[in-house]
């Protein structure tokens, strides 16, 4: 009987180590996506190029009619006539409406007529004062009665000056009847109609006009990035584009013109003014923008795109794949990032591929089978990133130096895919 138990121990203790073995394989054993023999992971793949990248800041702008009038009337009286369609495009010097000019007309002739009388009665007391003049060398005359005579010669001449002064006013408001456009632009809503009275008092104004060609847009941007702008635009206009509220569509291309004289203490940011030509009036007074201003362009940068970007406990990191079809993990430094690029600062050389989708399946040394190669591409950049990580990693990349503002989130707090 003791016998017996023991062999029935012994061959209940075989059973548990085999399914204790089969339960529990060797961790060295090789399985797919693990260095060894085994399927290889299916990974999308992208190189690593050298291409120029152009360093662009990007900020919200409103955009503003680079001239905008309110005509209102200088003189009153009633609309005869209005000579403009709304919405309609106008030239400068041009007929929009006109104000009734025969009160105006009359006040003309008026003063033509005061005119002449005066200046009859001045030319009658120029010849009373030469007689003067003949009699006094005569004696016959006394000095008081010639300086008498001269004098009312000189209030005659007054009062033709003012008589013409008169002429000259009447014509003035008999122009001010014809209300024409001082620039080029749009007419918007009127606000008058025909029989209106209007007067030199209102406060509104009969019509607007704006100017649509060219036409600006402010916009701001970090205070920290204004030596940057400052220093670039010293060496060139530097290239602005419009695009649309999605910040997807581009609307007009234009240049940057001028930096306000100071910093908005309650944002930290610094006013800026573009000009666009705006010749298919693709922009519109108070429209909403997002800016792209390209301050420099960085040359022959290293650039991967941002799905290759991993996020690791010392940095950012990207897998690398071999000649063997197998990757490391290799550390990387980012100069800055550009929309969907990252231009890398050190790590990575020209002609590798990096893991652009599929990281989550794989460790160090893994198999893969890379699929549909794609390289990355210059995208329309979302905002520019400075290069602080390489001050704590290496030195700037050729690249990235003197093109990265300062201010910017950096690379290294952007990070990439998770």
């Amino acid at each position: 009987m003791k016998f017996r138990t023991t062999v029935f121990l012994s061959i209940l203790s075989l059973f548990t180590v085999a399914a204790c073995t089969k339960s529990n394989p060797d961790p060295k054993q090789a399985g797919p996506g693990r260095s060894g023999a085994g399927a290889p992971v299916p990974v999308s793949a992208a190189p690593v190029l050298r291409q120029d990248v152009p360093i662009i800041l990007t900020g919200l702008g409103t955009v503003q009619a680079y001239n905008t009038v309110t005509l209102k009337t200088r003189v009153d009286g009633q609309i005869m006539s209005v000579n403009f369609r709304e919405g309609q495009d106008i030239r400068k010097g041009q007929l929009l409406a006109v104000i009734d000019p025969r009160p105006y007309e009359v006040a003309l002739e008026t003063a033509k007529a005061n005119l002449a009388r005066d200046q009859a009665q001045l030319n009658t007391a120029k010849a009373n004062l030469a007689r003067s003049q003949a009699l006094l060398s005569a004696g016959v005359v006394a000095q008081q009665d010639f300086d008498t005579q001269r004098a009312s010669a000189g209030q005659f001449e007054g009062t033709v000056q003012a008589d013409q002064a008169a002429i000259n006013n009447a014509k003035l408001n008999l122009a001010y009847t014809r209300i024409t456009s001082p620039i080029d632009g749009r007419i918007g809503l009127r606000l008058i109609d025909v029989g209106n009275m209007v007067h030199a008092s209102d406060t509104t104004g009969m019509l607007v006009v704006t100017q649509m060609q060219p036409i600006s847009v402010l916009f701001t941007l970090p205070e920290d990035q204004l030596p940057s702008v400052l220093a670039q635009s010293r060496k060139g206009a530097l290239k602005v584009e419009a695009f649309s509220r999605n910040d997807q569509t581009a609307l007009a291309t234009g240049k940057l013109e001028t930096v306000d004289n100071q910093i908005d203490v309650t944002t930290g940011t610094a006013r800026m003014k573009a000009v666009f030509d705006n010749k298919d009036g693709a922009l519109w007074p108070n429209q909403f923008v997002n800016i792209h201003m390209q301050l420099s362009t960085a040359k022959d940068a290293l650039v991967i795109p941002m799905a290759a970007i991993q996020r690791g406990p010392d940095g950012n990191l990207a897998y690398l794949i071999g000649p063997d079809k197998k990757v490391t993990i290799q550390p990387i430094t980012i100069a800055l990032t550009q929309g969907n690029i990252a231009v890398i600062a050190s790590g990575l050389q020209e002609g590798q591929q990096v893991v652009t989708e599929g990281q989550d399946k794989l460790q160090a040394g893994s198999l893969v089978s890379p699929r549909n190669p794609v390289a990355p591409k210059v995208g329309t950049p979302a905002n520019a990133l400075e290069g602080s990580p390489q001050s704590k990693h290496g030195p700037k990349s050729e690249a990235a130096t003197d093109v990265i503002p300062k201010g910017a989130r950096t690379a290294e707090n952007f990070g990439g895919k998770r």
